[in-house]
């Protein structure tokens, strides 16, 4: 994935490219801009070495920089990317509008423009945030988003406030419910494969139990509302559920065991690179004809610059 255009009701957030340069520089030619940062970015030397720390970027698909345009004109910059200043180059959101354009909402929407795109176009877990301790409008911003204090640490060379926003519940699964036809076998198969991703038993019944991690579970249910005596994953209905393991080598080590709890792998001849060369996973089925896919979250490691 690229980096996107963005756009909200009065800006476009578009990739930084090279012809960009005289406008950013001019946007933080204004000494206010650099009322925060241990730089001074009214120096146009600085400013452009800013530019250029901006261009080398990569790292993750569909993180990077971005110019803040209103109507042509290019008023300030943004990013998400892997932080430099925080444990586990978690993804940091940044967000800067020209002096000149303050007061009017603008940050606001060019952040929640970026941290949307982040929590729900790439599915981040959580987006991070670093806002000076004595940044108030910039803190203010960051509380309309969501975005939770944690605390306050040393970074980019003085007293920052840590912030993190999480993704909303609204719209997320509450729940999967699976109709199976032999409870224990499904009990088997499931439970095992569930446990080891760190799922926990939630509920049980005569005809069923569930796992939950997080705020989703799932449920096997041998119900007798069944109408069919079998689940047929290439018809009409549910294909395959695709579940996320940290690393390859754990996607690895489940497709190993996979057999000895119920599980037949698919498309090993694929192996596993079934769903294309950036993709990493097992295909797996059980005895009742259920498909898992389980992919790798872990990809190439990320240059740094």
């Amino acid at each position: 994935m690229s980096l996107p255009t963005l756009t909200t009701a009065r800006l476009t957030l578009r990739p930084l490219v090279e012809a960009d340069r005289e406008s950013v520089v001019k946007v933080f030619s204004d000494p206010e801009m650099s009322r925060y940062f241990a730089a001074d970015f009214s120096d146009p030397a600085a400013a452009s070495e800013m530019v250029d720390r901006r261009l080398a970027y990569d790292g993750p698909a569909g993180q990077g920089h971005w110019v803040i345009e209103r109507d042509g004109e290019v008023i300030g910059v943004a990013h998400l990317r892997p932080s430099s200043e925080l444990p586990g180059g978690v993804p940091e959101l940044g967000y800067y509008v020209a002096s000149a354009h303050a007061g009017q909402g603008l940050a606001s929407e060019a952040a929640r423009a970026v941290l949307d795109h982040g929590l729900d176009g790439l599915g981040l877990p959580a987006v991070w945030a670093l806002v000076h301790e004595n940044n108030a409008a910039s803190r203010k911003v960051a509380g309309r988003l969501g975005f939770l204090d944690v605390g306050s640490g040393v970074h980019y060379g003085d007293l920052h406030r840590v912030l993190v926003a999480l993704p909303a519940t609204h719209g997320r699964p509450h729940h999967i419910e699976l109709w199976v036809p032999d409870l224990a076998a499904a009990e088997r198969s499931w439970g095992w494969l569930l446990g080891e991703l760190g799922w926990r038993e939630f509920q049980r019944w005569p005809a069923g139990v569930s796992w939950r991690l997080g705020a989703t579970y799932l449920v096997v249910e041998a119900s007798p509302a069944m109408s069919a005596p079998n689940h047929e994953r290439t018809r009409p209905g549910l294909n395959h559920l695709a579940l996320h393991v940290d690393t390859r080598k754990q996607v690895d080590d489940l497709a190993s065991r996979a057999p000895d709890h119920g599980w037949s792998p698919l498309f090993e001849d694929r192996y596993p690179h079934a769903g294309g060369d950036a993709h990493y996973a097992a295909y797996l089925e059980n005895n009742a004809g259920f498909e898992v896919e389980l992919v790798a979250i872990e990809g190439p490691s990320p240059k740094r610059t």
